[in-house]
């Protein structure tokens, strides 16, 4: 077999499959938590600590409070619209970094480096990230919709992933769809070069271990993946999920924010730094669980591929 049969573009499309069809596959188990990460996230929007109401205390209480006042179909709120955003993510995430390895390029002397790797990761993330923000922003609003007792945040009326996405752009237009798209890129950037980086050292490091089972390897990993990922990460999560849901205007302005910075800004005055934290350990719950099913899933597709290429 050629090395252009072997490494073409044929090739380079199915590693970026592979990276979408794994993400969607570890999000239908996740996704309940993100929707308690949502609200948490939510919750106490430009308030002082103690001076809001508090309907989600944890992760198991906020599971609890939804699956009571609105019906254990609740937990999977925003679901279609999840699997949009993390098909498109992890289709230029996984994929872009894929390529880049197979191709020898995050890698010096036969170890991966941390430039290169990072690099490849950063650039696939925040490529990934501006592509799924329409979908992040139609999750966010649906996750957020709550009945009246629990709800926090504003309350959009949308009825589902298609009449979300179609009224949007009708009222505010392409730009309206990529509204918090700011927070994305670095969101998508740091969080993939933070997991994929980290993901790839573990590998080494248990290999050097006789760590051999691929499974094993792939799980280990894959969970020093998801702590680290998820520290860099969530204060851009928050401003995203902010942004994403914050009302607007007559003229397609939000009323809340009027971009990244002043959010940061706003957050920082109103809540405090320690507000860029909120829903850590529903991140960390969802992201945990959900990397490494993403990446001991995206292993195998790898081991499976190679085999059927032979």
């Amino acid at each position: 077999m050629s090395s252009k049969t072997k490494d073409g573009v044929a090739r380079d499309v199915t590693d970026m499959a592979m990276g979408g069809a794994s993400a969607m596959f570890a999000t239908i188990f996740t996704n309940p938590i993100e929707v308690v990460k949502t609200r948490l996230q939510l919750q106490g929007e430009l308030a002082a600590r103690a001076k809001h109401a508090v309907f989600y205390k944890n992760v198991p209480h906020g599971l609890y409070v939804i699956a009571r006042s609105e019906g254990i179909v609740a937990l999977q709120n925003g679901l279609p619209a999840m699997l949009g955003f993390q098909f498109c993510l992890n289709t230029f995430r996984l994929g872009v970094y894929r390529i880049s390895e197979r191709r020898g390029l995050t890698a010096v002397d036969g170890r991966t480096s941390v430039t290169r790797g990072a690099l490849a990761a950063g650039v696939g993330g925040a490529l990934g990230s501006i592509a799924g923000t329409p979908f992040f922003l139609v999750k966010t609003r649906l996750q957020a919709h709550a009945t009246a007792a629990i709800a926090v945040g504003h309350q959009h009326k949308h009825s589902g992933t298609l009449s979300a996405l179609t009224a949007i752009y009708r009222n505010e237009g392409v730009k309206g769809l990529f509204r918090g798209v700011g927070p994305q890129i670095p969101r998508g950037a740091v969080g993939s070069s933070s997991q994929m980086v980290s993901f790839a050292f573990a590998k080494e490091w248990l290999s050097e271990r006789s760590v051999r089972a691929p499974l094993l390897l792939s799980f280990l990993a894959a969970n020093l993946g998801g702590v680290v990922m998820t520290l860099c990460l969530n204060p851009f999560d928050v401003m995203a999920t902010r942004l994403s849901n914050q009302p607007v205007d007559s003229n397609n302005r939000g009323k809340l924010y009027r971009g990244m910075t002043d959010c940061f800004l706003k957050m920082l005055r109103t809540e405090g730094a320690g507000a860029f934290y909120k829903g850590l350990t529903a991140n960390y719950l969802r992201l945990g669980p959900h990397t490494v099913l993403l990446l001991v899933c995206w292993d195998q597709l790898k081991i499976l591929e190679e085999f059927l290429r032979r």
